[in-house]
């Protein structure tokens, strides 16, 4: 009796997809030198880092088939549908008034906050970028705020009775990125560490310099526990919500760790990553 499948050439079961690439990333091999990265007006140069900094290869699995499973308070980032009524993520005041409401309501939705300020945003492209006065993609593992910056950036940014109000409850630091692209990201997507991998030891403290004040990040140090996602393709529908401060020390994810990497499964011509991250403290009652 002659085979099914041979019978019908278009039923044959196709090798599986990989799950997972390996690429090279950028962490902390070590703190024999204190970390500090020097960051000029944007369109003026590249940031400028001290660090004992080394590649390490991780397997980075995607993440589309469980998104659905994954937790802001868990693993600390979270993939979303979010239409956008933008027209030019490259139009300041547009972004200002349209985006950043787009995303404050985003956030409020996805974390039940009663107040939400989006207070920064940064557009990056692997194209150009310097001459037009844009940002490249981070390619080492960080994540934005530290333990001390994140309620110190809430002090900036809020008149001081205010803000020491809202310290007193739960608040939080959230960052929504996007491809800001008419066409799936073929470069640089970013990745992330499942924050229930991260141990505290992994998170250094990182000064970051700029022309007019010195900040705190965290940069990542080398872990080989450390579990990697990504989703690929992402479209200009998708959102990915990051948790990078969260003030509740109850056992949820406070703090996560990301980085751009080089898929090599991208084609020998991929279109240059263009992408948006808007910044934002959500507060709660």
């Amino acid at each position: 009796m002659p085979d099914a499948q041979a019978a019908n050439p278009a039923s044959h079961v196709r090798p599986p997809v990989a799950t997972w690439v390996e690429a090279p990333v950028q962490y902390l091999a070590d703190l024999s030198i204190k970390p500090v990265t020097y960051n000029p007006p944007p369109g003026t140069g590249l940031a400028r880092r001290e660090g004992n900094y080394r590649d390490f290869v991780v397997k980075i699995h995607d993440a589309r088939p469980f998104a659905h499973e994954l937790s802001l308070d868990r693993q600390a980032f979270v993939l979303v549908k979010h239409e956008t009524a933008m027209r030019d993520f490259l139009d300041e005041d547009e972004v200002r008034t349209r985006y950043h409401a787009e995303v404050e309501a985003l956030i409020k939705r996805e974390t039940g906050a009663s107040k939400v300020v989006v207070f920064d945003h940064t557009v990056r492209t692997a194209d150009r970028a310097l001459e037009r006065g844009l940002r490249t993609p981070v390619r080492s593992v960080h994540n934005d705020y530290t333990e001390k910056s994140g309620p110190q950036r809430v002090r900036d940014l809020l008149p001081a009775d205010e803000a020491e109000a809202r310290l007193n409850k739960r608040f939080a630091e959230y960052n929504v990125w996007r491809n800001i692209d008419h066409a799936p990201i073929e470069m640089s997507p970013l990745g992330f560490v499942d924050s229930e991998s991260i141990a505290p030891r992994d998170l250094a403290i990182c000064d970051l310099v700029y022309v007019d004040r010195t900040g705190e990040i965290y940069q990542g140090v080398y872990n080989a526990d450390h579990r990697w996602h990504y989703f690929p393709a992402m479209t200009r529908d998708e959102a990915i919500l990051i948790k990078c401060y969260d003030s509740l020390k109850d056992g949820r994810a406070r703090f996560s760790l990301h980085s751009a990497f080089d898929d090599p499964t991208s084609p020998a011509n991929a279109r240059p990553r263009q992408s948006i991250e808007a910044r934002a403290f959500a507060f709660f009652d």
